[in-house]
């Protein structure tokens, strides 16, 4: 039975054959191409470590004989700058005991020249598996990860009090629910908020429908089946089916493409979905919650989204207001932070000083509690005191803030300098300007010291 390749159109996988001999880079080049990869090449180790940092590169093929940077040497680096690309090794030359060696600095597999293709492509589809089971198996931690966060939430304000008071009471119906807030609000944060307080036993999947381009959304969305393009070697189910019995939470659902607000309107309406190349529809349990920091009604009447599908996401409608709005939140959350990072830092920082605090409360926070989490971080990873200060703020206004105050006598010692300067000295213009007598400009002149040559 004759291999066939892994490479999906969702996107082509890449990869890089660094051999010295153009021949041979050619020749795999092509026979790769024809088996639905992308190819890149690179005739040293030197230029396949340049193109690794410019492209999305999944498998290298690496010659071991290389001029300078040794085959053996470019996979040591490449396993310690990019641990999730495969590398298969090639060589004239083998022996048991450099195959161990290339094993042991993380080569996939060992292959000797002359090469046979049936083989090479067997191996490359192994790898490439082996590498989408590891990615996989990572989404699940960082899947985990996150879930411990939904317990991050802190509502001191009334505002976010009533925010979350709306979301329990939401979470215990099948409701669809749309979040509205800004960027950097925690909408995601709350959206797994609803659902593990929710009676549903299945998974929380999150899609960013502004993160994935437009062509390969569709079958993240919905899944394909064999056969439905170049490529598609195998089924692959998408996130409504992962989803199935869980919450699907549809972020930045504002710059959902058109084309595809159709078929997500079917999806919910009709509870199934039908995968690319597919002949039957799925059924399944998925309850939607979607965000946006857009004015979707602004969209809906510009022609831009489906006034159906705006009113059946919008069953529910959830604002999250701002955290310059909510100012009781602003120092919770920020010792919130410090705790969070002191410990994974492992730094005796114990809070924030008084001065510190009246600058985070001044502060208009634009990035809202993201930014907020950022700023704490970078204070706790830069700050060599037990308390944090000011100056370890990356706050816009920082500068203006650590400036001492200035003494009433002082501003209208300066606004006195100043319109005696644009006066050029005329006492009588001066007065006139600042709205005093003249006798009481020369009094004022005498207790601040300004000099008479300024008349």
């Amino acid at each position: 039975m004759r291999a066939q390749p892994l490479s999906s159109f969702y996107p082509m996988k890449k990869i890089l054959i660094v051999d010295d001999e153009r021949a041979q880079r050619e020749a795999l080049g092509g026979f790769l191409k024809k088996k639905g990869f992308e190819t890149l090449k690179a005739g040293s180790g030197e230029e396949a470590l340049k193109q690794l940092e410019e492209s999305g590169v999944n498998l290298l093929l690496v010659d071991l004989k290389l001029p300078e940077m040794s085959g053996l040497d470019l996979l040591s680096e490449v396993k310690k700058r990019y641990p999730n690309i495969e590398v298969i090794v090639i060589t004239a030359f083998g022996s048991i005991e450099t195959a161990v060696r290339a094993m042991k600095l993380g080569a996939f597999h060992y292959l000797t020249k002359p090469i046979d293709l049936e083989e090479l492509l067997i191996l490359i589809n192994r790898a490439l598996e082996k590498q989408e089971m590891e990615l996989e198996i990572q989404a699940l931690r960082e899947e985990l990860r996150d879930l411990k966060k939904s317990q991050e939430i802190i509502a001191e304000s009334p505002k976010m009090k009533e925010v979350l008071s709306l979301i329990y009471r939401v979470a215990l119906t099948p409701a669809t629910v749309l979040l509205i807030g800004e960027s950097g609000t925690g909408k995601e944060l709350l959206a797994r908020a609803i659902h593990e307080a929710s009676t549903r036993r299945g998974r929380f999947v999150a899609v960013s429908c502004a993160a994935i381009p437009e062509n390969l959304l569709e079958s993240e969305l919905f899944g394909y089946e064999k056969g439905a393009f170049t490529g598609a070697d195998r089924p692959k189910p998408g996130k409504f089916e992962l989803a199935d019995g869980g919450t699907l939470f549809l972020d930045e659902i504002g710059d959902l493409p058109q084309v595809l607000q159709p078929k997500l309107l079917r999806a919910i309406q009709e509870k199934e979905v039908e995968r690319l190349g597919g002949t039957r529809p799925i059924k399944v349990d998925v309850r939607i919650i979607s965000a946006t920091n857009q004015d979707l009604e602004k969209k809906v009447r510009e022609g831009k989204f489906r006034e159906d599908l705006f009113y059946r996401l919008n069953v529910v409608r959830i604002d999250i207001p701002p955290l310059r709005e909510r100012p009781e939140d602003i120092i919770p959350l920020a010792n919130h932070f410090l705790k969070k990072y002191r410990e994974e830092l492992k730094k005796p920082v114990e809070g924030f000083t008084e001065k510190a605090e009246r600058l985070l409360l001044s502060y208009k926070w634009p990035g809202n509690v993201r930014e907020l989490e950022n700023a704490v971080e970078r204070a706790v990873v830069l700050t060599r005191k037990n308390y944090i200060e000011p100056e370890d703020l990356p706050i816009g206004h920082r500068e203006e803030f650590l400036k001492e105050p200035m003494r009433l006598d002082e501003v209208e010692a300066n606004h006195i300098r100043k319109v005696i300067g644009l006066t050029k000295g005329n006492l009588g213009e001066a007065a006139r300007i600042l709205g005093i007598h003249r006798n009481t400009l020369r009094e004022k002149l005498k207790k601040y010291g300004i000099k008479k040559s300024m008349q």
